[in-house]
């Protein structure tokens, strides 16, 4: 479990580092139909890569 909480983080955890609403960030992911890196209960893990493209299409 150390390297889930080092390599992935969740739609919450992206909305903090880009400074938007954690509403935008979902759709963003809804949107490009990105699968999450890993789950754990209801939350979801995404890679690092994911905050480039999600930061793409919130531009």
């Amino acid at each position: 479990m150390a390297d889930l909480k080092t390599d992935l983080m969740t739609a919450g955890n992206i909305a903090k580092q880009l400074s938007v609403p954690d509403t935008k960030v979902k759709k963003a992911i809804q949107q490009l139909g990105i699968k999450p890196a890993a789950k754990k209960g209801v939350c979801n893990y995404y890679s690092k890569d994911t905050v480039v493209k999600v930061k793409a299409v919130l531009k």
